[in-house]
């Protein structure tokens, strides 16, 4: 995409491990390659309405406290983009501890929204950065790898700082997000457009974000449907 033509960016970041000394090779891992199909999906609907998908890959597989490699890595990449699109938007889509790496990373200028899949939260995982950002969770409740109860409860601080909070419940479905891809996949789209101005705002999320705790973190994901979206 034409830099000039670009109006708003989605930055997208693939999960990894707590602790790996290992570099990611040129050869793209598992994680990686999970997220390829959400970043195609919204270039081939968002392309030409001057939105641009990128996805980064980590210098390394793991979290490794206290270095957070993949919170640098990201702080960098947005860095990268500002220099490149001044006062663009950016949207940030991340699963697991790519979800984890978006929420701390929240508070850099660019971004206006994170949108955070399975994400790997821990009891005392900070929510200060998200104040003035728009920000959707969700989690399966068949995940045997993050804990959505984390997510949950991450969801009620994070709703103290910031108004536009929702949290869905993706029946059926695990850390892999194999078995409602689709719906995955519409629901995180419909979140970035709809936050960056690509399309008007989503009525399910708008009714999950205005609604109160517990019930706008606690909503059923129904399932999507199958179709071309309007224009």
């Amino acid at each position: 995409m034409d830099p000039a033509t670009v109006q708003s960016i989605v930055l997208v970041l693939h999960g990894g491990q707590a602790r790996s000394p290992i570099t990611v090779r040129r050869r793209p891992q598992l994680s990686y390659l999970r997220m390829v199909p959400f970043a195609q999906f919204l270039h081939r609907r968002d392309g030409c309405d001057g939105m641009s998908v990128r996805i980064l890959r980590y210098r390394f597989r793991g979290w490794d406290e206290p270095e957070r490699h993949p919170v640098q890595d990201a702080r960098w990449a947005l860095n990268q983009l500002q220099d490149q699109h001044r006062e663009t938007p950016v949207a940030l889509l991340g699963h697991s501890m790519g979800a984890r790496a978006a929420l701390r990373v929240a508070d850099h200028p660019a971004v206006i929204a994170v949108c955070a899949l399975a994400p790997w939260t821990t009891h005392d995982e900070p929510v200060h950065q998200l104040a003035g950002r728009s920000v959707l969770i969700a989690h399966g409740d068949r995940e045997r790898t993050t804990d959505p109860r984390l997510s949950f409860r991450f969801a009620v601080r994070a709703k103290q700082v910031t108004s536009r909070v929702c949290r869905f419940d993706v029946v059926g479905d695990g850390h892999a997000m194999l078995r409602r891809a689709h719906d995955w996949t519409h629901l995180a789209a419909r979140f970035v457009e709809g936050e960056l101005g690509v399309q008007q705002p989503d009525s399910l999320i708008e009714d999950a974000m205005r609604r109160p705790p517990p019930d706008g973190l606690r909503v059923p994901l129904p399932v999507m449907a199958r179709g071309r979206r309007s224009r």
